[in-house]
């Protein structure tokens, strides 16, 4: 099937989150997005996947409010987070999210652990459930009281001692995120685990030991002068004490982090801090849980997912490589070997407990993310039922490799659409991916270049300095010469892409969100090679982004303190004078990682240059458009623009926007 032709029915399909295994290895289940019956809104719920490759997906659970984070007990329940009504209560207050059970044996889910201030994520490890949940400072007997009093009064204000106080799309505060522990089965009176963690757990990553006995997480300390750095600590379930596990002046411990499964040792990744002339640098980290030994394995590997085999004898790594995210066996005592073949991107890895499978969602470029079953014997991959459609894409991908003028090859994904021939050569669309330590390896629900190739566009997809699957060099070259590097790394790869006989090199554009955005206002002002240019999220300034952004640390430490000669070397505002190719500005207001006053100083900057241009606005939307109705309209805008500018066509103002 194949539902490209028409953008509202391509929102409406549903889409794959997570995977989990139970501890027996019978039961596989995801979380699965899907529009809402108004269709302004997306909802989720779970699912349950055939572990074996024949049957049925089946719906778990079904709620107005939507359910997410499951996991599974060892008795095979279903633990998830969801602010669903209690059908129990007659009287109810405000819906914050709360643990629930759905028992394995059938019946209907039960509340089983809330807080005034909401469950925002769970996991279990043996008989213990910890979840973690925000918890206003102060007398928590009176939290409840104090939150509805807050409420009654109309106060939203937030009193600030610390940073980061944004992250991403969501404030920071009131309340603070803590660690709570209970026991199966009944979950009563869960324990506050971390009473003095302030600001430690925000955006913690967690996991529990086999045993239940220790909770591992990561926990951030403040440091001066505004930064911080997070290591990895072991708390005792039992008695809340807490030890640090890894920790290094230089580098962060962040997650994912996975438990081997005879909880001796614990995977995550070690990020090297980065300063103005050392690029940052991520390791696979293992730590031995008894005595905080760590070691580092497979330095050119960037973990995005991680799982241990049952013999804890070596750790699963889905990584980057070349366009690809294939599944890595590292082994401890030093051995590699990868495990998938093909095109994939693989994450959500679920280790079988019999040590014969590997779980997975895989996705591609080209396919949209789907459950997977992989022998750990001969790396045979089945594919299992999915809860989602499989579409067939319009279109071919192929690969573009180019050498850049350093002599570094850069390769990119080319897509194609239907009928681009010699007679018939297809328009060209330049996208530059986020990041900017990323790469194009996988499905986009957000930047689909195939809904591009049903319009008749091509789309080119590089992969330029700074992109992951390359070796750490590939990132060091473009550390801190953003602009300059990525761009000549871009028209050198666009150069080979145009000459060839099924691209029309009369008609191109380029897109950018994020970084590509920042890149896409820089390419702005030094080539006019393009018939227009899409800048999504964009920083166009720099000094003021790097202030304002909800993480200054860590952009400082590549361009400078405030001020510095970088900011203006790099900065895409001091080539205003330069550009005169029409752009179609886009932006969230509700955008913490790049502001709204880097659309709003773009705006007017090109206004007040008479630049040809426009504006999409979002005031509710933030770096990602996420709203049913809103991407539409999205989709649109750019197609217009696109239109009117790179095939010559009038402008048609987006029926969404009528």
């Amino acid at each position: 099937m194949s539902f490209f032709k028409d953008i509202r029915e391509f929102v409406a399909q549903p889409r794959l989150l997570s995977l989990r295994l139970s501890p027996d290895g019978t039961r596989l289940v995801t979380v699965v997005q899907a529009l809402n019956p108004d269709g302004k809104s997306y909802g989720t719920s779970v699912w349950q996947v055939p572990v074996e490759g024949t049957g049925e997906p089946a719906r778990l659970t079904r709620s107005g409010k939507g359910e997410a984070g499951a996991e599974f007990t060892p008795a095979g329940d279903l633990l998830f987070v969801s602010s669903r009504p209690d059908p129990g209560v007659r009287e109810q207050g405000e819906e914050v999210a709360a643990l629930w059970l759905l028992p394995g044996a059938g019946g209907e889910a039960r509340k089983v652990a809330e807080r005034p201030g909401g469950v925002t994520g769970v996991r279990v490890g043996g008989d213990t459930v910890v979840f973690c949940a925000d918890v206003l400072p102060g007398d928590a007997a009176t939290e409840a009281d104090r939150l509805k009093a807050r409420k009654d009064a109309g106060v939203s204000a937030i009193l600030h001692e610390g940073y980061p106080i944004r992250f991403w799309d969501h404030d920071l505060g009131p309340g603070q995120p803590r660690l709570f522990a209970a026991r199966l089965p009944g979950l009563a009176e869960p324990r506050d685990l971390t009473p003095d963690a302030g600001g430690a757990l925000v955006e913690a990553s967690f996991a529990v030991t086999p045993d239940g006995a220790t909770v591992v997480t990561t926990w951030v300390e403040p440091l001066e002068a505004g930064q911080s750095r997070s290591d990895i600590v072991a708390i005792d379930v039992p008695t809340g004490e807490r030890r640090v596990l890894a920790t290094s002046a230089s580098h962060d411990f962040t997650g994912p982090l996975a438990i081997s499964p005879d909880g001796r040792r614990v995977a995550c990744w070690r990020e090297r801090h980065s300063s103005e002339e050392v690029a940052v640098d991520f390791t696979l980290w293992v730590v031995d849980l008894e005595t905080g030994e760590g070691s580092a394995h497979s330095d050119d590997l960037v973990p995005m997912s991680v799982g241990w085999t049952s013999d804890s004898r070596a750790v699963l790594v889905a990584a980057d490589d070349h366009g690809r995210r294939p599944v890595v066996r590292v082994d401890l005592d030093g051995g590699r070997e990868r495990l998938t073949p093909g095109d994939h991107a693989y994450y959500e890895l679920c280790p079988s407990p019999d040590g014969r499978h590997l779980y997975s969602l895989r996705s591609s470029v080209a396919a949209p993310p789907a459950p997977v079953r992989i022998s750990l014997e001969d790396g045979t991959v089945t594919e299992l039922p999915t809860p989602a459609p499989v579409p067939q894409v319009p279109g071919t991908l192929t690969e573009v490799r180019a050498t850049a003028d350093d002599g570094v090859e850069i390769r990119a994904w080319l897509v194609l659409p239907e009928g681009a021939s010699a007679d018939n050569p297809a328009p060209l669309l330049l996208w530059i991916h986020g990041g900017p330590v990323a790469s194009w390896s996988d499905w986009s629900w957000r930047w689909n270049p195939w809904i591009m190739a049903e319009q008749g566009y091509a789309v080119l997809l590089p992969d330029p300095c700074l992109s992951t699957g390359y070796g750490q060099e590939m990132i060091q070259r473009g550390w801190g010469v953003w602009g300059p590097r990525t761009h000549a790394d871009l028209m050198a790869v666009t150069d080979v892409c145009v000459a060839r006989h099924d691209i029309d090199e009369t008609r191109t554009g380029a897109m950018g969100g994020s970084f590509g955005g920042y890149m896409a206002n820089w390419v702005a002002g030094h080539t006019d090679r393009f018939r227009a240019i899409v800048t999504h999220a964009s920083l166009w300034n720099l000094d003021q982004f790097a202030g304002t952004t909800d993480s200054a640390m860590y952009w400082q430490r590549e361009f400078g303190v405030p001020g510095a000669q970088r900011y203006d070397e790099l900065s895409p505002h001091k080539w205003l004078d330069q550009i005169r190719t029409p752009m179609l500005v886009i932006h969230g207001d509700r955008d913490y990682r790049v502001p709204i006053g880097e659309a709003l100083r773009l705006w007017w900057d090109l206004r007040r240059s008479s630049v040809e241009s426009k504006f999409l606005y979002f005031p509710d939307e933030n770096h990602w458009i996420l709203k049913p109705g809103n991407v539409v309209a999205w989709y649109e805008t750019v197609f217009a623009f696109l239109a009117q500018h790179v095939l010559g066509e009038d402008w048609q103002r987006p029926e969404s926007l009528a």
